[in-house]
């Protein structure tokens, strides 16, 4: 009986060390609050996770973590903000909620590919260490669409240039790692007229690459509005121009 209770202590208390370990980091204090059910699995795009072409990964819902350094608490906040606009009133926010934080600094990535929208600030510390570094940390993420804050309560101790990077860094990185993500779906919206000789065709050739017919209107020719993947559009198109011999009509 003495090995297999000797077993089971020593693996208690090994766990026990490993979550001090985890949350004592370097000095820090961290704690996590998940703001819905879904992140409890916490999840993000990992190396080799690569979406299907034209999709994007996106945050699932508003996930939120502290880290204390040197007296200052720094809670980061990451919401999903497909606009500008929401990622304006997602800061709004957070000031709202701490009124009386001594900095909201932030990064937000709008967007995917080529289109990406970027905004950041380091709203009152020294320029570069907090906007610059929770964008890099927002880069590395994998992540479309999304919002980082990270709120500071002066501690009364600096914490210098150097310092302030690294917690905002970490202030940004503790609370990407709770968040679980889904896929968006990154479309193209066209619209193309043919002859009514051609009109079922072309409708099975929208059908063929995955692209969904939101509207159709038949007076002289048949026009149609489809809704496709982005990556798939010029496929789609050239198989339009293949079946109808040139004669599609691109609005």
């Amino acid at each position: 009986v003495a090995g297999p209770m000797w077993f089971i202590g020593s693996a208690l208390c090994f766990m026990a060390i490993a979550s001090w370990a985890w949350r004592r980091v370097a000095g820090k204090n961290a704690e996590s609050r998940p703001l819905c059910a879904m992140a409890a699995a916490a999840g993000k795009p990992q190396d080799g996770d690569e979406p299907t072409p034209g999709v994007v990964f996106v945050p699932e819902c508003e996930v939120e973590a502290e880290v204390k350094i040197k007296n200052s608490v720094f809670i980061g906040t990451v919401g999903h903000t497909p606009t500008t606009e929401d990622a304006r009133a997602f800061i709004s926010k957070l000031k709202e909620r701490y009124p009386d934080a001594s900095h909201w600094c932030y990064a937000f990535a709008i967007g995917h590919g080529a289109s990406v929208i970027h905004g950041m600030s380091d709203d009152g510390e020294p320029s570069g260490t907090a906007g610059k570094p929770i964008l890099q940390v927002v880069g590395g993420s994998g992540l479309g669409d999304v919002c980082v804050v990270v709120t500071r309560f002066y501690g009364g101790t600096k914490l210098g240039t150097g310092g302030l990077v690294k917690a905002y860094t970490e202030g940004a990185k503790v609370a990407l790692e709770l968040v679980t993500f889904k896929e968006k779906v990154a479309l193209e919206d066209f619209m193309f007229s043919v002859s009514y000789d051609t009109y079922q065709k072309c409708r099975m050739a929208v059908e063929k690459h995955g692209g969904a017919i939101t509207s159709e209107d038949f007076v002289e020719d048949v026009t149609l509005e489809v809704s496709i993947n982005e990556n798939f559009a010029d496929q789609l198109k050239a198989e339009l121009s293949d079946i109808t011999k040139g004669a599609v009509e691109f609005v």
